[in-house]
């Protein structure tokens, strides 16, 4: 099985500036990805695909195989995710003259994960081929069947899904979770011909709540950091 694990990461960012360049306990937020796709152990080639030669330079020095220069139009704060990654894949691919089975891309804005994560989610996956992709989340805090709400177009608020039977216990209700933006897995064909994350057979690798935030704020930053000092190291 031919594998490639992709990191995309831009230079611009709104909620935390510079972010996948700012230091967490002693690296480049990055580093991280890089370092813990390497000790997987199960990957052929590692690319990062980014806009930033500061990026692009700190994943040469931390082990990246392959560093992709990512096109201005997807680079916007409008691009979309999926683009991104069947581009860096594309360019891999001619760069290496080799064609991958299995595509895992990781985010940089997701550090927490464990290097057991990768291995178990990509296990999940190749155990399960008749499947077309993958992704991680985590047991949702709000369901949209007991406590997430929506306000109608005449301004009044209700449950965003409704069930037939009332729910009284948020335990009774079907089990949600949250998407963490940790790690992606796909089959070459379908990710190149997607649109979407969501296929028809997508699996769900899950992952707890403390190792499931992704980076999107300030926020969010103090609490990985938080985190990752508490535990030691990220990889």
């Amino acid at each position: 099985m031919s594998r490639i694990c992709t990191i995309c990461a831009r230079g611009g960012s709104k909620g935390v500036k510079n972010k996948n360049t700012k230091l967490l306990i002693g690296k480049p937020l990055i580093a991280h990805s890089i370092e813990q796709a390497k000790q997987s152990g199960l990957f052929d080639t590692i690319a990062v695909s980014s806009d930033s030669k500061e990026i692009l330079a700190i994943a040469k020095q931390y082990g990246a195989d392959i560093l992709v220069e990512r096109p201005f139009e997807l680079a916007t704060d409008q691009a979309a995710k999926l683009p991104v990654i069947q581009h860096c894949l594309s360019v891999a691919e001619e760069k290496l003259g080799k064609q991958f089975n299995v595509i895992v891309d990781m985010d940089a804005t997701s550090p927490l994960r464990l290097v057991e994560d990768i291995i178990k989610s990509v296990q999940l996956f190749e155990n399960n081929m008749d499947v077309d992709n993958l992704i991680t989340g985590a047991p949702s805090r709000r369901s949209p069947y007991f406590n997430l709400v929506e306000v109608n177009e005449e301004g009044y608020a209700g449950l965003s899904k409704k069930l037939d039977n009332v729910i009284v216990r948020r335990q009774d209700a079907p089990k949600c979770y949250d998407m963490n933006a940790s790690i992606y897995i796909w089959k070459r064909e379908i990710l190149l011909n997607s649109t979407s994350v969501f296929q028809s057979k997508t699996l769900l690798y899950e992952m707890p709540e403390d190792r499931s935030i992704d980076i999107d704020s300030e926020l969010d930053f103090e609490f990985v950091s938080f985190l990752a000092m508490k535990r030691g190291k990220l990889s």
